[in-house]
């Protein structure tokens, strides 16, 4: 059975760097088209760049669009050097990003229809504020000395009748397993 094409989807994606290079994270906050939420996601990635990790970003963006058939996506950025390679306004030159932005290129050709856009920092807070949530709660924080650092996902979710709620997507394959840590909202 062929997999169901879905709607369009909006993304808003950020990445950074404390100290660039330095401790980095990507985030991805999905929409759908009429601007509901859909998921929310973010990620440690290790030691790198501020441009590594937006490119990272989108190539997460990308990757949960593909997976979840969605064929309409765009992209918005607070990265005017991303969003002008990306559109080929600018030459990547760096080579630390030249394969990132082939593998993007690459997965833009698999959608129906993308476009990426720049946005001021002030549009875009709620994905940086995931990325600084992943940066102050990384892996490498807790377990010092921790050589690779897990991907951290955030969700809210309800507790209702034993049973917890998610209250967004979460970017799993079926069968992956996760290591759970669970606190009160307050």
């Amino acid at each position: 059975m062929p997999a169901t094409k879905r709607s369009g989807v909006v993304m808003y994606i950020d990445g950074g760097a404390r100290g660039n290079p330095g401790p980095a994270a990507h985030a991805v906050v999905v929409e759908d088209a009429a601007g509901n939420p859909l998921t929310a996601f973010s990620e440690f990635i290790g030691h790198t760049t501020n441009n590594v990790a937006e490119y990272q970003g989108l190539l997460a963006a990308l990757d949960y669009a593909l997976r979840h058939n969605h064929t309409k996506v765009k992209v918005f950025s607070d990265s005017e050097l991303l969003v002008r390679q990306v559109r080929g306004t600018y030459k990547v030159k760096s080579p630390d990003l030249k394969p990132l932005h082939a593998k993007a290129r690459e997965m833009i050709d698999q959608l129906g229809e993308f476009s990426v856009e720049h946005v001021p920092r002030e549009k875009n807070q709620e994905a940086d504020r995931l990325v600084n949530q992943a940066l102050d709660c990384t892996e490498a924080d807790r377990y010092p000395g921790a050589s690779k650092p897990a991907a951290i996902l955030h969700a809210t979710a309800t507790h209702n009748a034993g049973t917890l709620a998610l209250h967004q997507e979460t970017p799993l394959s079926d069968g992956e397993e996760v290591e759970l840590e669970i606190r009160r909202k307050q």
